[in-house]
């Protein structure tokens, strides 16, 4: 039999599935400055936030949006090499795939581009882009230079260094929308509407102030964090429900169970 908290686990699966997403006003402001940016007449655009912030998902969801109407492409994973990242290039601007072996001319690649100025308005987002080195970043612009290519560039923002500030950076972006950790309400908002999504209805009234307060605490409002303390949460009330009913209030999460999730992830220390 199944336990009636395993459907709410399942919510929290870390993803950047467009079924999972979670309007909220500050995601929704940050797409709208997003799609707002792409007409203007910027060469590069960078989305900016600490990993589990929702830059992968809300590039997706700009994808998605604008694909039939708009010559856009969602580049999601890091080339492992600059030959693998401009064969790529190459085909979206060529509609031809190059052999395996084969190196792209990239003086060549840039031409083509200028060729296309007027012509075509390529738009490629670059998710993890701190994965590409400052010479593959230099192409980049160069391409962007065209004018016929315009990139969205999402990167980490880390504790011991602005990568606004890289050298790299400092000259080629022309606008940065940058996303935050959530706020208290936005974080209580983003758990209550994941799990009345899937109809969880008295699991989502199980989760009171109090408990959103705590989890705030221990996540910081970062949403990947979120999903994984929720996910365990309801993992340690899966076990309770299955093994010990006795021990577990369905009308409310109790505080040591989310003390209990805290201290597995390592947000308390022993």
């Amino acid at each position: 039999m199944k336990s009636r908290y395993e459907a709410a686990k399942n919510v929290f699966i870390d993803s950047v599935d467009l079924d999972d997403y979670i309007e909220l006003d500050s995601s929704l402001t940050a797409y709208q400055q997003l799609e707002h940016s792409i007409d203007k007449p910027l060469k590069m655009i960078l989305l900016f936030g600490r990993p589990g912030t929702g830059k992968s998902i809300l590039l997706n969801r700009l994808h998605n949006k604008l694909k039939h109407k708009r010559e856009i492409h969602y580049f999601d994973t890091p080339a492992t090499n600059e030959k693998e990242f401009f064969h790529k290039v190459f085909k979206v601007l060529t509609k031809k795939s190059l052999p395996q072996n084969t190196e792209v001319n990239f003086s060549a690649l840039v031409n083509y581009c200028k060729d296309l100025r007027g012509e075509r308005e390529i738009i490629i987002l670059l998710d993890e882009a701190q994965m590409y080195g400052s010479e593959m970043m230099e192409k980049i612009r160069l391409l962007s230079d065209s004018r016929a290519v315009k990139f969205i560039v999402s990167l980490h923002k880390t504790d011991d260094e602005d990568l606004v500030a890289k050298e790299h950076f400092q000259s080629r972006i022309w606008e940065v929308i940058e996303l935050q950790n959530a706020t208290l309400p936005e974080q209580a908002a983003y758990i209550h509407k994941k799990l009345l999504k899937k109809n969880l209805f008295e699991t989502a009234n199980s989760i009171k102030e109090k408990h959103m307060k705590l989890i705030h605490k221990f996540t910081q409002g970062n949403y990947r964090e979120c999903n994984k303390m929720m996910f365990t949460i309801f993992e340690i009330c899966e076990y309770y429900d299955r093994h010990e009913p006795s021990k577990i209030n369905y009308q409310q999460v109790p505080k040591r169970i989310i003390e209990m999730a805290a201290l597995k992830l390592g947000y308390i220390n022993v």
